[in-house]
């Protein structure tokens, strides 16, 4: 509201805000944040005391469902350790929901899927800001994994013992600087080419979008190169 001109401090904001009904504030990591100013509110006696409980009962009515208070004993998930996190079990259970969730637009000549026992005898490039960055390869609110489980287009197909050459062709998904002489080179002599472009949260993530659809900076030249 604040950020929109309806009110003009914090403290109008809060009122404003528990007035309408509002009982929760997405805060995290704000020292000074619009809620805060509700004590003052309350002394001021621009909300009442029963406004304020008839707001706060409602959160910790969902908290207690949720069993924030119950003791430990009673939460199933008290005795899980690290252990458990990125298991064996889970990680399978991640390349299902992976291979499942792939959505094929096209298929011509029945390229795919790739056979595994042709990996060896065939020469792929594997290029594009997206090939081989871990970093960029997850998107907003996506978990942190282990490095070690991370795999890149360009690493999964180098463990599959395919022969691979790799470019980029630019550092990163705004892809500003593009090496086209590059791309050409990896590209020409390959059977297979696989172009791994995208966004990615340097490009667009909550509150940061974009104003069109198209691919960012060179990266739609460097797919018409590859394709040519």
């Amino acid at each position: 509201m604040l950020g929109h001109h309806y009110t003009q401090s914090f403290l109008e904001t809060a009122v404003a805000s528990v007035n309408a009904g509002c009982n929760l504030e997405l805060s995290y990591g704000m020292r000074n944040n619009v809620f805060m100013r509700i004590p003052q509110a309350l002394a001021m006696g621009n909300i009442t005391l029963q406004m304020l409980r008839d707001r706060v009962r409602p959160l910790f009515y969902t908290r207690m469902r949720l069993g924030e208070f119950d003791p430990p004993a009673m939460n199933p998930y008290s005795s899980l350790d690290l252990s458990v996190v990125q298991s064996p079990e889970h990680r399978n259970l991640s390349l299902e929901a992976a291979v499942k969730s792939f959505v094929l637009l096209k298929n011509v000549q029945g390229t795919l899927p790739l056979r595994a026992q042709g990996l060896s005898s065939q020469h792929f490039a594997v290029v594009g800001p997206f090939a081989d960055n871990p970093r960029v390869l997850f998107g907003d609110y996506a978990p942190v994994p282990e490095p070690q489980y991370i795999y890149t287009p360009r690493r999964g197909l180098e463990m599959l013992g395919a022969n691979v050459s790799f470019t980029a062709g630019c550092s990163e998904p705004w892809c500003k600087q593009y090496s086209r002489a590059e791309l050409v080179r990896v590209v020409r002599t390959a059977d297979v080419v696989l172009v791994c472009l995208g966004t990615g949260v340097d490009v667009e993530t909550e509150a940061k979008d974009r104003s069109d659809l198209s691919l960012p900076g060179h990266q739609l030249e460097l797919l018409q190169d590859a394709v040519q």
